[in-house]
């Protein structure tokens, strides 16, 4: 070994058999696990460490720690992307060769998985939008992506939605204070090359359905990038007695998940009138909320969904009481007598590392169930009923 660096907390990895190439690994180690990902250019294997899982990538010498710091950065961001956990330089029979470790994406699922799905229409549009989403997210922080493709991407389900997770970072490149424009529109144009490419592949696989729209399908992310983009970048103008719209263009960026970090106020051009700008910080907003009140680590649209349900409780509690209830209170409330329960109910699926196993996503499926089950009922049926049902069906 020439050199390596392994955070703390995590395996040292000594015991895998380093001095032969990865391809030769599952022959050698006991500890590799089979796991659903996609085509690479590089050599991957997935390790498992008490329960853990690990991928290993294999990269010519500089690779891995480039992309280990960049996926730091993203860390450091809170952008969606798999977690490095060490890199290291080592001779193998065919040279010197570096290697990144990453903690494997739980319940994550490829892009190949969803698009050769026969319910692929339930997915599409959400994919489209988590994947402008994550560009947008990499921009905002200064991050140039440089190959932004589906096949650099997992996603995993988020209450209704899909959340994307950028998985390769080799050429990544972190810009402050902000990403020029023109690197920017650089990237959106490799996007739009790359995705082209990804669905080629499954086309002339066989995989996609008849007629799918393959050239269409990038530009569809790019229009919703753009869309995005001018939402939560544009200035807006107000009126001095109009200081009320701050707070209203701060709720609408909350509930598009993004947090608000500062708010610059000056006067415009137009006699009198004010312009405002806002920066936003991350797209964590409702997982902020609900991790601080909770504990519980969830995406995005399941924080929300659940943080919807936290605030009608506080409402009701309020009303029984005839007295206003802290928000913590009923937080407090619905995670010993709502969340916990259900989440103990679930325990035979909870623990699986498949894309069904995620207990933040079983709980929001479970509301969902119980939503169409008080339907059918005309009555809510409650948490225990609804989650009965779900087990019975999909157990």
């Amino acid at each position: 070994m020439i050199g390596d660096h392994t955070r703390n907390n995590s395996p040292d990895f000594q015991d895998l058999p380093w001095d032969q190439p990865l391809a030769d690994w599952p022959h050698l180690c006991s500890r590799l696990e089979q796991v659903q990902h996609c085509p690479s250019r590089h050599p991957v294997v997935f390790v498992n460490y008490s329960g853990i899982l690990y991928a290993i990538k294999e990269l010519p010498p500089g690779l891995a720690q480039k992309e280990y710091e960049n996926l730091l950065k993203m860390e450091e961001h809170r952008l969606p992307s798999v977690t490095p956990i060490s890199y290291s330089e080592r001779s193998t029979p065919r040279g010197i060769s570096s290697f990144l470790i990453t903690r494997y994406l739980v319940a994550s699922i490829p892009y190949r998985s969803l698009f050769m799905r026969s319910d692929l229409g339930r997915y599409l549009q959400p994919l489209l939008d988590a994947m402008a989403g994550l560009l947008v997210q990499l921009h905002l922080a200064g991050i140039f992506w440089g190959d932004c493709s589906l096949s650099n991407t997992l996603f995993r389900r988020d209450a209704g939605a899909l959340q994307a997770y950028l998985v390769d970072a080799e050429t990544a490149e972190a810009h402050t204070p902000r990403l020029a424009p023109v690197l920017r529109h650089h990237d959106l144009e490799i996007m739009l090359e790359n995705v082209d490419g990804d669905l080629v592949d499954l086309e002339a696989l066989g995989h996609l359905p008849k007629n799918f729209p393959v050239r269409e399908t990038g530009a569809s992310i790019l229009e919703r990038y753009r869309r995005l983009w001018e939402e939560i970048t544009r200035d807006e103008v107000i009126n001095p007695d109009e200081r009320y719209r701050i707070q209203e263009r701060i709720r609408a960026l909350n509930a598009l998940g993004f947090s608000v970090g500062d708010v610059e106020i000056h006067n415009s051009d137009s006699g009198g009138r004010l312009q405002m700008r806002f920066f936003i910080t991350d797209r964590n907003y409702y997982r902020d909320q609900l991790l601080g009140l909770t504990g519980i680590s969830a995406g995005e649209m399941q924080a929300r969904q659940m943080m919807n349900e936290i605030n009608e409780l506080k409402a009701y509690l309020s009303q029984i009481n005839n007295r206003s209830i802290p928000l913590s209170a009923a937080a407090k409330h619905w995670f010993e007598n709502f969340y916990q329960p259900v989440i103990n109910q679930l325990h035979p699926i909870i623990g699986q590392q498949n894309a069904n196993s995620d207990p933040a996503e079983l709980y929001c499926q479970v509301l969902e169930n119980k939503w169409f089950l008080s339907e059918r009922a005309h009555q809510d049926i409650g948490h225990q009923a609804a989650a009965d049902d779900y087990l019975r069906r999909y157990g």
